[in-house]
């Protein structure tokens, strides 16, 4: 497999454009300086060669497509204070084309869904969304009519951590590495099994990804079958990826899923790229055959 054949469907990287807008918010999420400001987690100093798109490219040769990172918040904004955010964040990642790819971001509250469909035809990869929108399966209900649009044009959806609750108390001064330990694979894991209960009855069609192994839901399913769930059956349309896990993780996965619906995601620049030392024609697999069917829905 040459270079330029390999695909990460996870990595962030911020655009001029975004970084201008939220250093002109006064309330999170927003930038003073170089340091990133959320409700629900610690102050987070930001590196900026992590978004020099230059030093990016000089990492990685292949295929790259990055989300806006979901924990900021942004999409779970009243419209009329996000809106310029999602505007900053498609004019500028439609700017870093072709050396970049992305995906697409919505409004939680009235989604512009006339917008979405335009962007999906072109040039955007397929829709993000924040995990804690398919927080129990009545929740994926409510948002299915949004991804009906996008299984409609033929694309996919990646399922991201999304934002932490603010904390209710100064005693629960956490490490800041909580909410990535913890958060967010929990999030992950409701948006999981969200989608085993209702997500392929109500939506068919659609190829859907989520981040970090699905917060390593699918290795719960043991604990499913205990309780009296059914047998997991594999689905061609259903993948994760492999953000912030490696060797062990992948192991797990592998043996309950499979190889095919596991995908490299590497979330730079918080991650780096798994290596998983399962031989050649795996890492062509998670590199190149398995996100291109999540990608464009072949097995080219």
């Amino acid at each position: 497999m040459t270079p330029s054949a390999a695909i990460d469907i996870h990595q962030h990287l911020c655009p001029a454009e975004l970084l201008e807008a939220l250093h002109a918010r006064q309330t999170p999420p927003r930038m003073v300086g170089w340091t990133l400001l959320l409700d629900g987690e610690p102050p987070y100093q930001v590196d900026p060669g992590d978004h020099d798109p230059a030093a990016r490219r000089a990492l990685d040769n292949g295929r790259i497509v990055l989300g806006m990172s979901s924990p900021l918040g942004i999409e779970d904004l009243p419209p009329d204070e996000g809106a310029s955010l999602l505007t900053a964040w498609h004019n500028g990642a439609a700017a870093l084309r072709p050396a970049f790819h992305a995906w697409a971001s919505v409004s939680r509250q009235d989604p512009d869904l006339v917008e979405l469909k335009r962007r999906l035809t072109n040039g955007f990869a397929g829709l993000q969304i924040p995990a804690t929108w398919l927080s129990t399966p009545a929740a994926l209900e409510r948002i299915a009519r949004l991804l009906e649009v996008t299984a409609a044009a033929d694309r996919p959806v990646f399922v991201h951590p999304g934002p932490v609750a603010p904390r209710m108390a100064e005693t629960e001064r956490l490490p800041a590495w909580w909410a990535a330990v913890v958060d967010y694979p929990s999030q992950l894991q409701a948006a999981w099994w969200s989608w085993q209960a209702v997500g392929r009855q109500l939506l068919p069609d659609l190829r859907i990804c989520f981040a970090a192994g699905a917060g390593l839901g699918p290795v719960h399913h043991e604990r499913f079958l205990a309780r009296g769930g059914r047998p997991l059956v594999t689905d061609p349309g259903v993948f994760v990826d492999t953000s912030s896990y490696s060797r062990q993780a992948l192991d797990s996965l592998v043996r309950v899923l499979g190889i095919d619906p596991i995908v490299i995601g590497s979330d730079r620049p918080y991650g780096t790229p798994a290596e998983p030392d399962l031989g050649d024609a795996a890492y062509h697999a998670l590199r190149h055959t398995n996100p291109l069917r999540l990608l464009e829905g072949t097995r080219s």
